[in-house]
């Protein structure tokens, strides 16, 4: 190789220096998308790990943590470096988020309670806490059902018949519909239980209006 090849190779380009935290949390507030990407990447484990401690899901800790860098972004406006260090303004997010996501899985526990209830031989009906949110998550998870399992706990639900009059009705022995209403159930509790937290919180937020 030549003197004058070796003087002609242009230099190499110098790494870009890391952001700081300040930096990253300065650039985030005044909506700069490459900001929001390095916050992702420097603290999304940071979220997903309290996340998955307190919930002991790994797929509803992943969902809160997406729900945890929308609402900070939207939300970026309302972030004072005064009051703290950005990491822990996101840590603050998370546990709202976390509370959230336990309020929504307890609400989707109490659903299939309440469903199984109606479906009780002696007639007795459960009490009734918020018919508008039950009827748009049951709905939704009724059209997802087989027609026999779906006819039998709508009946349950929307009519409430109990087994014994569901079987009269339809003419079907009283050993099929609790076979039926026992499947569905096992379905929509499987399917609720692996819902994310979104959902149950969106009804309750659609509720909200027409309550």
């Amino acid at each position: 190789m030549t003197a004058l090849s070796v003087e002609a190779r242009p230099p190499l380009p110098s790494e870009p220096r890391p952001l700081s935290d300040r930096e990253v949390a300065d650039g985030f507030v005044r909506g700069d998308e490459h900001c929001l990407a390095v916050a992702h990447a420097r603290w999304h484990g940071l979220v997903h790990a309290l996340a998955a401690r307190t919930l002991g899901d790994a797929r509803e800790a992943e969902d809160v943590g997406q729900q945890v860098f929308l609402a900070a972004w939207r939300g970026r406006a309302g972030y004072r470096p005064e009051r703290g260090p950005f990491p822990g303004w996101l840590v603050g997010i998370t546990r709202r988020k976390i509370a959230d996501a336990l309020a929504a899985r307890t609400r989707r526990r109490d659903l299939v309670v309440a469903v199984g209830e109606r479906l009780s031989p002696d007639g007795l009906s459960a009490p009734d806490p918020d018919r508008v949110l039950e009827r748009i998550v049951v709905t939704g998870e009724l059209a997802k059902l087989p027609a026999a399992q779906r006819e039998v706990l709508a009946m349950a639900f929307y009519g409430d018949l109990t087994q014994v009059q569901i079987a009269e009705r339809t003419g079907m022995p009283l050993g099929t519909v609790k076979s039926h209403a026992r499947r569905g159930l096992d379905r929509m509790r499987r399917s609720l239980n692996e819902a994310p937290g979104g959902r149950a919180a969106t009804a309750a937020q659609a509720t909200a209006g027409a309550a």
